[in-house]
């Protein structure tokens, strides 16, 4: 583990994750040279539980720290309970910044930017564009400006890297009143695109900058097709619910069947968005489970069956999202199937090696950068992506202007501790 550097003059940026029921968040330290280096990451989990708990590793992954509450504390408790904690571990330096990542940009944004209160806002508007994440991430925002107004905060949206889709892919087939309302095709996992893409470039320049499909391939799961290394087109489209079959969401779906659902089923809009987001998927073709692991490991043939129909998605995505590239240079594994199960690569490269992957097999089940053979047409990689890092690059890039923008006074260990009817341990804000 490395040693924590208390230099007045260095710069902190912890990055914070808001999610249904946890609180993830990195801490990263920027070096003299300008790299940014992890310091600490981890979080609260159980968010809306009886027992919400926090803990907290060191740059080398060790545990370091564990908090557990007894009872349901609110969303501001807690979240001044993680700030605090983090200042603590900073002093007697303190966070220059923290970035957030936002699901939507809608036609506002497709930059990341410093957050003001107009901004604040407008982010507000986009509300129906993202009913699940949006406003998650907006509570968060709203109270660490309550209680620090003077910190800096930066969003940066996951539809930004796909602004560089054609206009002509980025319609449906809908009246343009509605288009202009922003009913369009946006994608995401934006930032995981970004940070994968520059990865490639250092690796290997002529397969970045060539024709590439990335897949991420996690519980919430997209693919990316990128031309010079800009996105040209993606499996998400409008929401986070289309493309691939996911851990939990439907992926692709015909509209006729929203429709039959309202009409002859008699299921109003809640219930649909709980079965299109939460039922679906992997754990709603298995009946099982929907992480890949577990359906691996069963013998049941719905598994199978779930297993096959992720596997057959990403195949078929593949060859649309190569006819939008006009062919294909180099195919990239990300995220944690995709980072994980050689397995599931390996089915995938099966069946596409009409399309010239070629699969190391021993490369694959090692999990090596590289693993496709010397003499594939098409180059295959495993790239572990890194959202954070890259919010955490751009909260780097931006938190110089935030002098200007700050619409409050003082700096955060100015503000007041931040304190947990459950007791911190005296952790408090430099009070």
């Amino acid at each position: 583990m490395s040693e924590m550097k208390n230099t007045s003059s260095q710069r902190f940026f912890a990055v914070i994750n808001a999610g249904s029921s946890s609180l993830k968040y990195s801490l990263f330290a920027e070096t003299e040279d300008g790299r940014l280096e992890r310091r600490t990451d981890g979080g609260i989990e159980g968010i809306g539980s009886d027992k919400p708990y926090f803990i907290a590793y060191d740059d080398d992954k060790y545990k370091m720290d564990e908090y557990r509450w007894e009872a349901n504390e609110p969303l501001e408790t807690l979240l001044g309970f993680l700030i605090g904690w983090i200042e603590n571990f900073l002093a007697p330096n303190h966070l220059s910044a923290v970035g957030h990542r936002m699901l939507h940009g809608g036609t506002l944004y497709d930059e990341p930017i410093i957050v003001t209160p107009e901004i604040l806002e407008n982010l507000r508007t986009l509300i129906p564009l993202a009913p699940l994440h949006q406003p998650r991430i907006l509570k968060v925002i709203d109270t660490l400006a309550d209680r620090y107004p003077g910190l800096c905060q930066i969003v940066c949206f996951d539809t930004s890297f796909h602004k560089t889709n054609p206009y002509i892919s980025r319609l449906y087939g809908l009246p343009q009143s509605l288009t202009d309302k922003g009913l369009l095709h946006y994608g995401f996992h934006g930032l995981s695109f970004e940070y994968v893409s520059m990865e490639l470039k250092h690796i290997d320049r002529h397969a970045a900058m060539g024709r590439t499909v990335i897949a991420h391939l996690g519980s919430g799961a997209s693919m990316c097709a990128m031309v010079g290394g800009k996105s040209i087109a993606s499996t998400m489209g409008f929401s986070a619910l289309d493309g691939l079959v996911m851990g939990t969401r439907c992926g692709q779906l015909d509209p006729g069947v929203i429709l039959y659902l309202l009409q002859y089923e008699n299921m109003n809009a809640k219930e649909l968005e709980t079965l299109l987001y939460q039922k679906s998927g992997l754990l709603g073709v298995s009946g099982i489970s929907n992480d890949v692991r577990d359906l691996m490991a069963s013998d049941a043939p719905s598994a199978k069956t779930a297993l096959d129909l992720f596997v057959y998605r990403v195949v078929r995505e593949t060859g649309s999202l190569a006819a939008a590239c006009g062919g294909l240079d180099s195919f990239v594994f990300t995220a944690g199937i995709g980072e994980r199960s050689p397995e599931i690569r390996a089915a995938i490269c099966e069946q596409l090696d009409w399309l010239g992957l070629e699969l190391d097999e021993r490369a694959n089940r090692l999990g090596e950068l590289k693993i496709s053979t010397a003499t594939s047409p098409v180059s295959i990689w495993i790239l572990p992506t890194y959202e954070e890092l890259m919010i955490a690059r751009h909260g780097a890039r931006l938190s110089a202007q935030c002098e200007t923008h700050k619409h409050g006074t003082g700096n955060l260990q100015d503000q007041p501790a931040a304190s947990s009817s459950s007791g911190q341990r005296g952790l408090t804000v430099n009070p």
